[in-house]
């Protein structure tokens, strides 16, 4: 699977953690943010971009709170992006909405916490059905 991954000024040392991690998981990693001084509406339109564009399956945004990065990646047509800050609602989040970016906050969620959530978020599938309703009504409001 291909991951990719942004982040601004004040989430770049955690983004180069999750890399580490995603790629000894055995997933290429797509960094859309090789800069350390991007503001957080460019890093999370450069990986909703990746997303929209299929250069990638999945996405990871890290900002200082998550929220900004959230904010701007719902904005592209067919982008479902959740704000998590444990590993429960990066579950939730891709069985349940069919998310395909989550954003992370570092000034919020340490690096241990990050790998787990990042782990989960990866590797959860989803599970369709009775959910597939809303996932097609979060679509259309694009």
């Amino acid at each position: 699977m291909k991951i990719a991954i942004g982040s601004d000024d004040k989430g770049f040392e955690l983004k180069t953690e999750l890399k580490g991690l995603i790629e000894s998981l055995g997933h290429e990693v797509l960094d859309e943010t090789p800069e350390n001084d991007l503001n957080f509406v460019e890093s999370a339109k450069r990986v909703a971009e990746a997303i929209r564009d299929n250069k990638a399956d999945r996405g990871i945004v890290i900002d200082e709170y998550g929220v900004g990065s959230f904010m701007v990646a719902n904005k592209y047509k067919g982008i479902i992006c959740a704000n998590v800050c444990n590993e429960h609602s990066a579950q939730m989040t891709r069985r349940h909405n069919k998310s395909t970016i989550v954003t992370i906050g570092s000034g919020i969620v340490g690096k241990t916490l990050a790998k787990k959530i990042c782990k989960v978020f990866i590797n959860q599938k989803y599970d369709g059905g009775r959910h597939q309703i809303r996932v097609d009504m979060l679509n259309k409001m694009c």
